[in-house]
């Protein structure tokens, strides 16, 4: 067994692991009665979900970073040895899902001394630099090996070293004794689950998990994209925020040429996550209402002449949407690295299934929106923001807004964007945000909200734009975040008085569709260039965003969060 050595002294485990610096969202309980009011069928059901979830995090951990699964249990030896730290490590450790993660301030956590994350992450040669994986690829096509390098550069590949060139594996091939678990769990839940729509997509997941052939991936998707009216929720999430290497290759001239020349998409690389639940009807209720305006949506985007889009003005919406109340987050999906996702839009347009016919669905995370501190929520408040506006301040129209964002990844052109590179995924992000604030008076006109709900909804947003601290370029999420907060500056969407922010309510949809104009013209273009020039101009951290910041961090000293999954830790041991 290797050995490490801890990177964080005793003073700060001690800080990182205590309640006001590590936040726990609450999953659903064995007591919970969204678990007791099961079927019996679905309750044998979700013990073999949790189980497959489970092993997805063994993979993702692999995925990761090379040294995870070996650091894992060098922390669980060396706690059963009696070492205190190694048991406060492995706190941070099981939040972050890893060695390596970012806090809320974007300060880099390396929790063993000498291993730091690495742009290729786990899915490339843990000594292969950016320079060799550029010389090495245009080797490989200049070669003729064409092949291998669409291997490489594909989504599902795991990539080894083989003398003096580049193989992509599938991740099938990669982990088949682990796919073949999950597999197996996937079929024992289809045998007594007691929905036949869910059960026949477990066996078409379980199908695509024994073969590396993305078609079978696709007809599970495509499945998977219909669900809607099920009890149970099981997702293996696939996306591609992590990986930081393949898209370099857009900042290579020649590289890019050659790989347009022999028509060659480099697409990051999936992150693997486990997601299982229990559909809430009531909010699955609330969500739905806004299908029926996603046609008119649509044919209000910017540009939507010049390019076709997943959500059609003039054809049936293939967007489904449930809320669902949390047994499980495994993996990618359950990592808290300066936050965790509220929700999810999926498959990616990098996916086969779309170009089949299929659809998308968006998945809503009950218990990680919950607020459950409201104290320390008004106390944000009257740090930053004007108290004529506390009014419109509402946790529900956070919810209300991620509804529209997530329904936004399905409007804008139906691509992945590679092109773009490195800020393929900022400026999806951005589009997402502005797209829906900029129909919020549309919606509002079609009744979808009321006078109050859109000035709810944009006060509550414009407040929850501002960050604690300026993010690293590689944090998407929060790239986007400070981008938004410059442009409404610049518009005059909010005003800093007195250190309070001051939505100027009226400005702000306005300001909204300009950004929004902006940012799928980049799309269309897929111009590295243009995207470089519009992501530097408007990532600017301002004085401004400076002075709420340092409110912020003396309202809250979270620099972390964990999840505590009482159900799931019971169902995983159940024999």
């Amino acid at each position: 067994m290797r050995n490490f050595r801890l990177n964080l002294t005793e003073k700060e485990l001690k800080k990182r692991t205590s309640r006001n610096y590590l936040t726990t969202k609450k999953f659903l309980t064995p007591e919970s009665p969204e678990y007791l009011e099961l079927a019996e069928g679905d309750k044998k059901a979700l013990v073999h979900l949790v189980k497959a979830a489970n092993i997805i995090e063994q993979i993702n951990l692999q995925l990761d970073c090379h040294d995870n699964l070996a650091f894992k249990q060098y922390l669980e030896k060396e706690i059963k040895s009696g070492n205190k730290l190694a048991k406060m490590t492995k706190i941070l450790f099981e939040a972050q899902k890893g060695m390596n993660a970012t806090d809320t301030m974007s300060n880099k956590i390396n929790l063993a001394k000498g291993i730091k994350e690495l742009p290729g992450k786990g899915v490339y040669p843990k000594d292969l630099t950016v320079k060799e994986f550029h010389k090495i690829l245009t080797t490989m096509i200049k070669s003729n090996k064409i092949d291998e390098v669409k291997k490489v550069l594909n989504q599902r590949s795991v990539v080894e070293r083989r003398g003096k060139i580049l193989v992509g594996i599938d991740y099938v091939d990669k982990y088949r004794e682990e796919f073949q678990l999950i597999a197996e769990e996937l079929e024992k839940a289809a045998e007594v689950s007691t929905n036949e729509d869910f059960n026949e997509y477990l066996i078409l997941q379980a199908k695509a998990l024994k073969t590396a052939d993305p078609t079978f991936d696709a007809f599970a998707d495509k499945k998977w994209a219909t669900l809607e009216d099920t009890p149970l929720e099981f997702t293996i999430t696939r996306e591609n925020y992590e990986d930081e290497m393949t898209a370099t290759i857009m900042e290579n001239p020649e590289l890019k040429l050659l790989l347009e020349k022999h028509n060659i998409t480099p697409t990051p690389k999936d992150f693997l996550g486990g997601r299982v639940g229990i559909v809430n009807k009531k909010g699955t209720e609330a969500l739905t209402k806004i299908k029926k305006y996603l046609p008119q949506l649509a044919k209000n985007m910017p540009y939507n002449e010049e390019y076709e889009q997943n959500i059609s003005p003039d054809k049936d919406t293939k967007q489904t949407m449930v809320d669902v109340d949390m047994v499980q987050a495994s993996g990618d999906v359950g990592a808290y690295r300066g936050g965790i996702t509220l929700a999810e839009n999926l498959p990616n347009d990098d996916k086969p299934s779309l170009r089949i016919g299929g659809g998308r669905r968006n998945v809503y995370h009950r218990q990680i929106r919950f607020i459950s501190d409201k104290k320390k929520l008004q106390k944000r408040l009257d740090a930053v923001l004007d108290k004529e506006q506390h009014k419109y301040y509402l946790d529900e129209a956070d919810h209300w807004f991620t509804i529209g964002h997530e329904n936004a990844h399905s409007l804008g052109p139906k691509k992945g964007c590679e092109k773009l590179g490195k800020y393929r995924n900022i400026i999806e992000e951005n589009k997402a945000d502005m797209a829906a604030l900029a129909f919020i008076d549309l919606l509002t006109e079609l009744g979808m909200y009321n006078e109050t709900q859109r000035k709810q909804i944009i006060v509550t947003v414009v407040t929850d734009n501002f960050l604690k601290s300026k993010p690293a370029i590689s944090q998407a999420h929060r790239v986007r975040t400070v981008m938004q907060n410059k442009y409404l500056a610049e518009n005059g969407a909010y005003e800093i008085t007195d250190g309070k922010i001051h939505v100027n309510i009226d400005k702000v949809v306005p300001a909204a569709k300009a950004m929004l104009e902006e940012i799928i013209r980049l799309q269309i273009d897929e111009d590295f260039e243009k995207a470089d020039k519009y992501v530097r101009r408007n990532f600017v951290w301002t004085e401004n965003m400076e002075i709420i910041a340092k409110k912020l961090q003396k309202v809250s000293k979270t620099l972390n969060g964990k999840l505590e999954t009482k159900l799931a830790d019971k169902l995983a041991k159940v024999k």
